[in-house]
């Protein structure tokens, strides 16, 4: 992995979507962006597994991290430039860590680590398994949904990240979102 990964150094308030999969972070993302007519930054893994699954049939490895980080930064940065005071991230390098450890027995790249550590993000929206599951190529933990949601929590506590629980439909999310949003800019 490279080794000098840095944040653009924007003045941007950053809000990461953050959960397990399938709890409607992109949809989240994508209506927050255009509500606050800025910009959101897609889940680099995605695109990136997908073809990996399309063309191979093969799923993530250790050695694929790296890659996912580094990628993820690379988008993140972008759209950083074009941002106005906000910007939305379908994911980022501590839903990185915690996909290594919960699928790779405990074990995460030093590097992500520290990197992990190092980012600075205003707020994660973390968000509730109380929407349907949906299949697709890349999930994989159907049966696994509060274990997987209780891991992404404590690693906020553990990393004593600012985060809220966002429950509900999609909606309910989304107000509630913007009604937090509102009152963090105003202060």
């Amino acid at each position: 992995m490279e080794k000098d990964l840095r944040q653009v150094p924007f003045p941007l308030f950053r809000v990461v979507l953050y959960g397990p999969e399938s709890t409607g972070k992109t949809t989240l993302a994508r209506a927050l962006a255009n509500h606050y007519q800025t910009e959101w930054v897609e889940e680099f893994a995605r695109d990136y597994l997908q073809k990996k699954w399309e063309e191979h049939q093969s799923t993530c490895t250790l050695k694929d991290l790296p890659k996912i980080v580094v990628g993820q930064l690379k988008l993140e940065n972008q759209k950083a430039l074009k941002a106005n005071t906000l910007l939305f991230c379908d994911t980022n390098i501590v839903v990185t860590r915690v996909w290594s450890e919960t699928h790779f027995e405990g074990y995460c790249d030093p590097d992500i680590l520290a990197y992990s550590e190092k980012f600075n993000y205003d707020l994660y929206l973390l968000t509730g398994i109380d929407v349907p599951w949906e299949k697709d190529d890349l999930r994989d933990r159907p049966n696994d949904r509060q274990y997987m949601f209780d891991y992404f929590k404590n690693t906020l506590d553990r990393l004593n990240k600012k985060y809220i629980i966002l429950h509900g439909d999609p909606a309910t999310r989304f107000q509630e979102s913007i009604s937090l949003i509102d009152s963090l800019l105003k202060k």
